[in-house]
């Protein structure tokens, strides 16, 4: 059984408070993109699993695929699988790429040997696994709160711009983001702030781990005020990075001159 994890971009990203149980409340709008990686599954005599694409850094036993098949398994009487993951989507970029690889995982092992997975343990199961995994159960535009796990729908559609996505040579860890950020409430929510038109986005629509990543990697910060040098509407890192996105009205193309030869470039239209 093969599926097509995809990904996605944060519009907006705040940071309200620390909670009791260490984890963070935040706000942000969760709209999915079409960068895909793909993920095989097929029952086996033995366990295996193997990756190519993107090299992805860490032992294969800590990738998110291997951590949702155990999980299962302690549950359910799961047999052996050959796993097989390609990596188009790059790790360490704020694009939930990981977190949607589990989910997939998941839904493919419930499928493969119709195990019923009701909606609200799937659902748990994926949080366990990650605040953003609950997400890619299914995903559509929302406006996210709790540690990113309460969903309320919203009316965000940029099916009329081009979107280019620049990830440097740069990894930037998530728990190291959330160490140097400084919890506080926007005085608008990004519930209405994403109402207004794209046009409107720059300098209102913010994503709080900026500050702290484009201080320790200057280039980040580069690769912003280069998208909108291009010509960009709007331009935000991705999550807590290292990706960074721009909307564009028409399509861009030459753009991968401006930046190093080794960063990541890709291009989509929304």
């Amino acid at each position: 059984m093969i599926s097509y994890p995809i990904s996605k971009i944060n519009i907006g990203l705040n940071i309200t408070e620390k909670r009791p149980d260490g984890f963070h409340n935040l706000e942000t709008i969760f709209y999915p993109i079409q960068l895909q990686d793909v993920l095989e599954v097929v029952e086996s005599d033995a366990f295996e699993y193997s990756a190519s694409g993107i090299p992805v850094d860490g032992d294969g036993k800590d990738n998110l695929v291997v951590k949702a098949y155990e999980l299962l398994k302690r549950d359910y009487k799961l047999p052996p699988v050959k796993i097989h993951l390609h990596k188009n989507i790059p790790a360490g970029a704020g694009l939930g790429g990981g977190s949607s690889d589990a989910v997939s995982m998941m839904k493919m092992l419930d499928q493969l040997f119709q195990l019923k997975i009701q909606p609200n343990k799937l659902f748990d199961y994926a949080l366990s696994l990650g605040s953003d995994c609950p997400f890619f159960i299914d995903p559509r535009p929302v406006f996210a709160r709790g540690r990113g796990e309460v969903f309320t729908d919203v009316q965000v559609n940029l099916s009329s711009f081009h979107l280019i996505l620049v990830k440097p040579s740069v990894h930037v860890s998530t728990a190291e983001a959330y160490s140097q950020v400084e919890p506080h409430k926007s005085r608008l929510s990004l519930n209405g702030l994403v109402k207004f038109p794209v046009t409107k986005w720059k300098g209102n629509i913010q994503n709080q781990f900026e500050s702290s990543v484009f201080a320790k990697h200057p280039e980040v910060k580069e690769i912003k005020n280069r998208l909108y040098d291009e010509g960009a509407v709007f331009a935000l890192m991705s999550g807590s990075g290292s990706a960074v996105y721009g909307l564009f009205r028409s399509e861009k193309r030459g753009i991968e001159n401006s930046f190093p030869k080794d960063y990541q470039i890709f291009r989509h239209k929304l």
